[in-house]
């Protein structure tokens, strides 16, 4: 018995798009929070990143060749780190976007308050979001 192929709705098509937009959202907002986690000892900035980029090109000019190597990969790090990094105009931006979407995400997918709070999003943003602990 042969089954018959179903077209999509345009509801279903819109939801699933829906879905893929609010799904992006969450992602990019909860990628940020992981990247600015608190971790252990100082805390980088991109003027503290700048200044060792400096250093390093200094210590590079009398450097041996192993030190030159380690150097170079030290220069690489520290390029990708301060290009991921986020200004607070970007990070504002995605909170206002997550906001925006995280209930409806949230209803959708029976995620919880606590289940938010465990992965690092805030009581504050979640509040704004409509998510209470209840």
């Amino acid at each position: 018995m042969a089954t018959k192929k179903t077209e999509m709705t345009q509801a279903h098509k819109k939801a699933l798009a829906n879905g893929r937009v609010e799904g992006k959202i969450i992602r990019e907002y909860l990628e940020i929070i992981e990247a600015t986690k608190p971790r252990r000892g100082r805390k980088r900035t991109p003027e503290s990143i700048a200044k060792r980029l400096a250093a390093i090109n200094v210590e590079m000019r009398s450097a041996d060749p192993v030190t030159k190597v380690r150097l170079v990969q030290e220069r690489l790090n520290l390029r990708n780190e301060l290009a991921g990094m986020k200004t607070t105009a970007q990070v504002k931006a995605a909170e206002t976007k997550f906001v925006k979407v995280a209930k409806k995400f949230s209803d959708r997918n029976d995620i919880t308050f606590d289940a938010w709070r465990e992965v690092g999003v805030s009581p504050a943003v979640l509040k704004k979001a409509g998510i209470s602990a209840e």
